[in-house]
């Protein structure tokens, strides 16, 4: 039994190892799309997770020292021993565990709240925080640079080493939005060494391809989880205008605590009228 004779190439049409370079190329090119879009979103997480905790930590604060609070009234006038426990428990959540003033963010430490909160409290005039937002100048900057310097497009490891290192210092400044820098770094990378393209193997063609669909998988793990997040899934109900839904969280926040309060008042004037 004899095989059929692999039919002749067309004359002009790519060779496979070119085609399968073509896709390479393509699946790096969407994977760094892909980067782009998920350290963007990243971003306006993280700032979006500064803004609600200098603007709304306090209130989160106040609210659980009434829960406390209340708690322990309610146990001093039932005597139940339930009642103790949920108490001990809520004032024992809200003691300060030493090492982590640092995680407070400025707004409260051991003798309280700090002036600021507590104006926030009170509806007094407040310094607004400080809040980093990309502009869209600051955000095209990015992209591009991450485009052309993104460590996947390298073909050495010191050529990876050197975007790599370089990627860092473009995220960093993304990050603050420093417009400045991010135009100093695309003035450095375009004064810098074009890296000469070896040509890839088929064998290396491929295992490229099965590394991207790897690092694509991870990608989409850590995208889930921020969008999955409280504060993704908050910042996800208004992409547009976050400030407004922060506005709209606060007022339900000072409802919850005037409502706190009165139950609070109502629990001591109970206890003042026991004979």
């Amino acid at each position: 039994m004899t095989t059929p004779e692999a039919e002749p190439e067309q004359e002009g049409a790519p060779r496979p190892e070119e085609r399968l370079e073509q896709a390479v190329r393509a699946a790096e090119q969407a994977l760094i799309e892909y980067e782009i879009a998920l350290e963007t979103f990243r971003v306006e997480v993280e700032n979006f997770s500064r803004l609600h905790e200098q603007r709304l930590g306090p209130v989160y604060a106040r609210l659980e020292e009434l829960e406390a609070q209340i708690l322990e009234a309610t146990a001093a006038r039932t005597g139940d021993d339930g009642d103790r426990r949920r108490a001990d428990e809520a004032r024992a959540r809200l003691m300060p565990i030493p090492g982590v003033e640092e995680l407070l963010n400025g707004w409260m430490d051991g003798d309280g709240l700090f002036p600021e909160a507590t104006a926030m409290l009170t509806d007094q005039a407040v310094r607004p925080p400080q809040r980093v937002r990309p502009s869209e100048e600051a955000r095209k900057l990015y992209r591009e640079l991450a485009r052309k310097a993104h460590p996947d497009l390298a073909q050495e490891e010191a050529e990876r080493v050197r975007r790599e290192e370089f990627i860092t210092r473009v995220n960093a400044a993304y990050a603050r939005g420093d417009v400045t820098e991010l135009r100093e770094l695309a003035e450095e990378w375009a004064a810098g060494p074009v890296p000469e393209r070896r040509p890839s193997r088929g064998e290396e063609l491929y295992v490229r391809l099965e590394w991207l669909d790897r690092r694509k998988e991870m990608l989409t793990l850590l995208a889930k989880e921020l969008e999955e997040s409280a504060i993704g899934a908050m910042l996800r109900l208004a992409p547009d205008d976050p400030d407004r839904l922060l506005d709209e969280i606060a007022e339900q926040l000072a409802t919850q605590v005037r409502e706190r309060e009165a139950e609070l008042a109502g629990l001591a004037q109970d206890e003042g009228d026991t004979p």
